[in-house]
């Protein structure tokens, strides 16, 4: 448990920096695209390069995979069957932001330094990284070409998609790695672990100026919309993923990594898909800002709970 806090305390004083820096201006919304940008496209495509060529392939491949691809699907499914009766208007677009705000973890921007601090290694976030980024990712974006522009998704798309995603190739060369067994030559390897290292500190620092200069949310009629997601992604998803788990015979160790990714906040490059498709933007922003903050008292239970009954 003391283990849990001083993560997260690690976590919130380098969120603060960000924050600080962004108050006194030092920092400004350029500042956190670019930082963001260097993240997503340089640190953490080498960090999952350093991660996934140094996890055994049997860790990745797991019955956490499968827990977080199920966990994922159930919570789709509920959204969308309460999205047909509370907000029966919506558009197809509209209902897959919505259910992509319940269920899409932040595996990435806040997963990784959640994974390092309080679950003690970034291989537990690589089997919910991998099923977002290489089976939730195209289809959904199929569905939205699909719904924006009239036209049927095809494979081709789909792939070109998910192969031109900086991340996904990054995880994908360490897999590589790791099945053909591959000794990168130390000035390869060291460049790509020292980039590696600038990840979690670039994505904590922009997340704080986000903090600082983002609106107010979930004000007005979206209020109620906003909070169901909120629910669904910070209380409903960790508890069918705790009982599928149980089902496929999770315990321990294995068994708290996967409640505790579930337990993770909407992903914000939700934001990034509802702006490109001109869908529910604001629902996407509201939820990944209120269940950033929500996860927190969320996950430190869940640590507490499992340190109480397994001592994890």
């Amino acid at each position: 448990m003391t283990g849990v806090l001083e993560g997260f305390a690690t976590i919130a004083v380098i969120v603060s920096v960000g924050w600080l820096l962004a108050h006194l201006r030092v920092l400004d919304d350029s500042a956190q695209v670019n930082l963001s940008r260097l993240a997503f496209y340089a640190a953490s495509p080498a960090l999952l390069l350093t991660v996934m060529q140094r996890t055994p392939l049997d860790a990745v491949l797991s019955r956490n995979l499968l827990t977080s691809l199920a966990s994922f699907t159930a919570i789709a499914v509920l959204y969308l069957l309460l999205a047909r009766l509370r907000w029966p208007g919506e558009s197809l677009g509209s209902r897959l932001i919505g259910s992509l705000s319940a269920g899409y973890v932040n595996a990435g921007n806040l997963g990784i330094p959640i994974a390092l601090y309080v679950l003690g290694d970034v291989a537990w976030v690589a089997p919910t990284l991998l099923v977002q980024l290489l089976l939730i990712t195209p289809v959904y974006m199929a569905l939205f070409d699909s719904d924006a522009r009239g036209e049927r998704p095809t494979l081709l798309r789909s792939l070109r998609r998910m192969f031109s995603n900086p991340i996904t190739i990054g995880a994908i060369a360490g897999l590589l790695i790791a099945v053909l067994d591959v000794d990168l030559p130390r000035v390869v390897a060291d460049p790509i672990e020292l980039l590696g290292n600038m990840a979690v500190p670039s994505m904590l620092v922009a997340f704080g100026i986000s903090l600082r200069r983002g609106p107010r949310p979930a004000a007005g009629a979206s209020a109620g919309h906003v909070w169901t997601i909120v629910a669904l992604k910070i209380l409903a998803m960790p508890a069918i993923a705790l009982g599928i788990g149980l089902a496929l015979g999770l315990r321990g160790e294995p068994l708290f990594a996967v409640v505790v990714t579930a337990a993770l906040p909407t992903a914000q490059n939700i934001f990034t898909y509802a702006v490109r498709y001109r869908r529910e933007v604001t629902l996407a922003r509201d939820a990944i800002f209120i269940s950033t903050f929500a996860s927190v008292p969320v996950i430190i239970a869940i640590a507490g709970l499992f340190h109480a009954v397994t001592n994890v």
